[in-house]
């Protein structure tokens, strides 16, 4: 059991690095981090097609990853 959750942990962290790095960049540089802050919060882009999809996938490997990891740490 400790050795199957320990290849699940393996294969989540995996995955959700891969996830993110698919992810293209909210802001590009200085100036998106300036006045791009202002533009996320009261902008009213939504994420569709790919970046919503990935979005989901990776809201689901990082409460998979919490969750093994978690137990994890309990079976040892």
């Amino acid at each position: 059991m400790e050795i199957f959750l320990q290849v699940l942990l393996a294969v989540f962290s995996i995955g959700l690095i891969a996830v993110v790095l698919l992810q293209k960049g909210k802001s590009a540089g200085l100036s998106g981090a300036i006045s791009g802050g202002a533009e996320h919060l009261f902008g009213k882009s939504k994420a569709r097609g790919m970046d919503l999809v990935l979005q989901r996938v990776t809201v689901a490997m990082a409460a998979g990853f919490f969750i093994v990891a978690i137990a994890v740490a309990v079976v040892m």
